[in-house]
């Protein structure tokens, strides 16, 4: 056999035994995050915990839904009543009873459709003809959310699980309705689910990304040679801060609806912060992360060699670098107060200070290039009006303004 062609086979066996192996990989990644996860929910209060606990309460509704069902009634078809309070142990109670009512509304829907095409055709395979295509359209329809497929299980249910008549149908729905209050009333009454902590881990996480974005584009530009793949990095980093935001936006939505319909004595089982950072928070975080948009992108247009802005040169740009620091720890600070660690995130005296002598150091700095071409000075200004603006964010004026009248 030639030479080339046994290497070539040696190459093919590695490539399979190299595929051969991301299986394994992929199984090992999966058992050491399912080991993370239940580390974390041992050790302390977070979103691995409350989903123990919302999963060991399903389990505990659709057990107490049969004991009641199909033990204590002794009914033939106590399936339905566990099988509708296990799916209504959900994240928030005010969506267990969205969703129980949407479900129940779903389930009488099947059973009557199907129970009515039964009598009407006195064949299941003819009742589920004329049933079926119905409850699928009628599955889509938005009123019942995502629960609409549950019309036409039920209706499946119903015809397979022996002869339809009055009384069959009044004990499926009589223990659809035992489940869903059976579920609802668990989710509501055993450790109720507040997501208080989601907006502040957020609002925290989101502040401290700011500061490592622009302690990141400070230590770039101190280089001197960034360019347009720096500028690019720089976009992404921003986009991430979108995206953070929106994950604030989503988890401020989801604690509001979390305090719905949820008994007050019982929220503090939970052991959470009883009070959510004010939605101003976000809003000023948003507009934040905004200003950090707008800087990355004059510092993008700044690297195209194809545009006529020029990036600053000289002294200038170390001083704008250190401004840029100063502002990332103020966000890092920030973020600390937002987590709950005892720190004054207000600008002491010598960093008021040090933001003022740049700032004045900047601003003659901005003449000197403007000596040289507006292209120049304009990107200049423009990028210290992106740093006046996000310090003012930052440390709003009249915070700043009451601490200096206290000094």
């Amino acid at each position: 056999m030639p030479r080339w062609l046994r290497a070539a086979g040696r190459a093919v066996r590695a490539v399979r035994a190299v595929r051969g192996l991301r299986p394994l990989d992929a199984l090992r990644r999966e058992v050491e995050g399912v080991g993370r996860a239940a580390r974390a929910a041992w050790r302390e209060p977070g979103r691995e915990r409350d989903l123990v606990k919302q999963s060991l309460k399903a389990a505990g509704a659709g057990l107490l839904a049969w004991f009641v069902a199909g033990v204590w009634m002794d009914d033939p078809m106590a399936l339905m009543a566990p099988w509708v309070a296990v799916v209504l142990v959900q994240a928030t109670v005010y969506s267990s009873v969205r969703q129980g009512t949407q479900q129940f509304t779903a389930i009488c829907a099947g059973t009557l459709l199907a129970s009515g095409a039964q009598a009407v055709t006195d064949d299941n395979t003819g009742a589920l003809a004329l049933s079926l295509p119905l409850l699928m359209l009628l599955a889509n329809w938005p009123r019942f959310g995502n629960q609409g497929i549950y019309a036409a299980t039920t209706a499946l249910f119903t015809l397979t699980a022996g002869t339809v008549s009055a009384s069959a149908v009044g004990h499926r729905l009589g223990q659809a309705a035992l489940g869903a209050v059976i579920g609802v009333s668990v989710n509501a009454l055993i450790l109720p689910p507040v997501h208080l902590r989601d907006v502040r881990e957020n609002l925290a996480a989101l502040a401290r990304e700011t500061g490592d974005v622009l302690a990141g584009i400070a230590g770039d530009l101190r280089e001197d040679e960034w360019d347009e793949q720096t500028a690019a990095d720089w976009s992404s980093a921003s986009s991430r801060l979108q995206r953070r935001l929106n994950a604030l936006e989503s988890a401020r939505s989801w604690s509001l609806e979390s305090l719905r319909l949820t008994y007050a004595p019982l929220r503090a089982l939970n052991r959470i912060p009883s009070a959510l950072p004010p939605e101003e928070e976000d809003q000023r975080w948003g507009r934040i992360a905004g200003h950090v948009a707008a800087l990355t992108r004059t510092l993008a247009v700044a690297a195209d060699e194809r545009r006529t802005p020029v990036p600053p040169r000289g002294p200038v740009v170390e001083q704008y670098a250190r401004l840029l620091d100063l502002i990332g720890d103020a966000c890092r600070a920030e973020a600390d107060r937002l987590s709950g660690e005892a720190v004054d995130a207000r600008p002491d005296g010598s960093t008021r200070e040090a933001m003022d002598a740049l700032h004045r150091r900047l601003q003659e700095g901005l003449r000197e290039q403007a000596a040289e071409g507006a292209p120049r000075a304009t990107v200049l200004g423009t990028l210290l009006l992106q740093a006046e603006n996000l310090w003012a964010e930052v440390f709003p004026p009249a915070e700043t303004a009451s601490d200096t009248s206290g000094q």
